[in-house]
């Protein structure tokens, strides 16, 4: 993992769930500024980014070294994404697996969207860092775009 500057700021992709979160407190711990963004794509499920605003809420309350770093949280609508995917997320269909073998859940193209979209305001930060959700194999958050 790249090393933070004192003054670097970082945006998190941040859904709400437990993944996320992770990696929202990690950012926290390391930048000096943190702002976060959600996708609203018409997801059937939409408890985690009710989540958000309550998560977001906590930290600012209960984690007083984090409150004063805790910046601006973007929510952008992209509608396409679920009115063009046939999947279980985004209709009320049973979730099932699909013939590839993934479940029927899976969107794709999503995370390369959520990607592209993070990083064309993270551009708008000269020093912002661009904090995306933990793979399995990279604990606890990766460092996607210097």
């Amino acid at each position: 993992m790249l090393a933070a500057a004192s003054g670097a700021s970082a945006l998190v992709l941040f859904s709400g769930g437990q993944d996320s979160t992770v990696c929202l407190a990690w950012a926290l711990t390391r930048y000096a500024r943190v702002e976060t963004i959600g996708f609203n794509y018409g997801q059937r499920h939409a408890v985690e980014m009710e989540c958000r605003l309550r998560i977001l809420q906590k930290i600012r309350s209960q984690f007083p070294q984090w409150a004063h770093k805790l910046g601006e949280d973007h929510v952008l609508p992209i509608p396409v994404l679920g009115a063009m995917s046939e999947t279980s997320l985004t209709r009320e269909v049973e979730i099932h697996m699909s013939s590839s073998g993934l479940p029927d859940t899976f969107v794709p193209g999503r995370n390369l969207l959520f990607l592209t979209l993070a990083a064309a305001l993270a551009y708008e930060y000269s020093d912002a860092q661009l904090a995306n959700q933990p793979e399995p194999q990279n604990s606890p958050c990766q460092e996607v775009l210097p």
